[in-house]
């Protein structure tokens, strides 16, 4: 499962304060959408350190103290269900790393980002910040690959103390994603208000054709 942190790249671009941005969550039907950013040393290397998705759930928690002690500076933030419904999936996601992002300036370590590299081909710019989009770059570069493994562990803490709130619905094993079993639940014991309203609205659509 886990790749060669070696073949991940410590810096896009040299001599530049670089902070990672990646987020989790973004295909769930339910729970908040999370996102981290992460300025890490350019100069050091992690074993195992890779894109959380080819890292086992073990590695992602051994590698999260790991990455909290060793980064010059990280943050995690989240957005809610209901603001997701509010402003879409895209633009929540976008909006998690800018508060992200606002943590790491509010932190008072004196070290400001220069450059964001972004997870993915979409971002809106952050004010007075230039940012680069990179496909892939959490399995490209070690700062995003870095706040993907923070995004993804904060997230499942998360939905697992929710699913304890939430029984029945799986949480704890499917952390909000739509399997069989995630849906066949919604089926059963109905939407909960940390369901997302695009998704309680496709099964209604359902529903509704179904009669």
């Amino acid at each position: 499962m886990s790749g060669s942190p070696t073949a991940l790249l410590p810096y896009y671009s040299s001599n530049t304060i670089e902070c990672g941005l990646d987020e989790a969550g973004r295909g769930c039907i339910a729970g908040p959408v999370v996102a981290a950013a992460v300025i890490w040393p350019p100069t050091l290397s992690l074993p195992l350190l890779n894109d959380s998705k080819q890292l086992t759930e073990a590695q992602r928690f051994d590698l999260e103290p790991l990455i909290k002690a060793q980064a010059l500076a990280w943050a995690v933030a989240e957005v809610s269900a209901a603001e997701i419904d509010e402003i879409n999936i895209l633009q929540a996601s976008i909006k998690a790393m800018h508060l992200a992002v606002d943590q790491i300036m509010a932190i008072g370590t004196g070290l400001v980002p220069e450059l964001l590299l972004v997870d993915g081909n979409r971002f809106r710019p952050y004010p007075f910040l230039s940012h680069v989009c990179l496909v892939k770059g959490d399995a490209r570069f070690l700062s995003i690959a870095a706040a993907s493994v923070l995004a993804k562990t904060h997230r499942d803490r998360l939905m697992v103390n929710l699913a304890a709130e939430n029984p029945g619905y799986g949480w704890e094993h499917n952390m909000g994603y739509p399997t069989p079993m995630h849906k066949l639940a919604v089926a059963r014991l109905g939407f909960t208000p940390y369901h997302r309203l695009t998704f309680r609205m496709e099964i209604g659509k359902r529903v509704k054709k179904a009669n």
